[in-house]
């Protein structure tokens, strides 16, 4: 699988209260949550987040309260995976269930700059940051976590029959 975006770039403990702040957790639908995405950290990122984006972070993303809403907006946003020096245990595991591609890279995440072009094979773990031509080789994704992000998360894996 391969995703290839421009790059968002936030920095160290991006929590889930600045993902999707908690007065818009009363809505599951996932528009909504889009719709607010980001906007007490970045109030620009709405307008200027983009099908295919890929967001870069520091460690410690997602960190805070264990919501799931919180990569459901980013998801829902068009962001088709994030790269961080490292995630919050909680987030991680809720955002491999609700399809967002997730995966750790310190030196992607410390190298590749805010509007670099970047792709990420998550078969070979190679990191390309089509900007500056440098790789980064990250961890792949195991084939049972592959297929959950493929089908649109862990219930939509279970419903198709992917996963028992």
């Amino acid at each position: 699988m391969i995703y290839r975006g421009n790059v968002i770039k936030y920095g160290d403990n991006v929590d889930t209260d600045v993902i999707i702040p908690a007065r818009y957790l009363n809505t599951s639908d996932r528009s909504e949550l889009a719709a607010h995405c980001m906007e007490d950290l970045d109030s620009t990122f709405v307008s200027r987040v983009k099908d295919g984006d890929i967001i870069i972070a520091g460690a410690n993303f997602g960190c805070g309260s264990s919501r799931e809403h919180a990569p459901i907006a980013i998801k829902a946003s068009g962001v088709s995976m994030v790269i961080a020096k490292s995630f919050a245990r909680i987030f991680y595991r809720n955002a491999i269930n609700i399809g967002l591609a997730i995966v750790e890279c310190p030196e992607a995440a410390e190298e590749i700059s805010e509007c670099d072009i970047t792709e990420a094979d998550m078969d070979s773990g190679v990191i390309r940051d089509l900007t500056t031509g440098k790789e980064y080789k990250a961890q792949p994704f195991p084939e049972f976590i592959q297929k959950i992000i493929e089908n649109g998360g862990l219930m939509q894996s279970v419903a198709n029959g992917i996963i028992e």
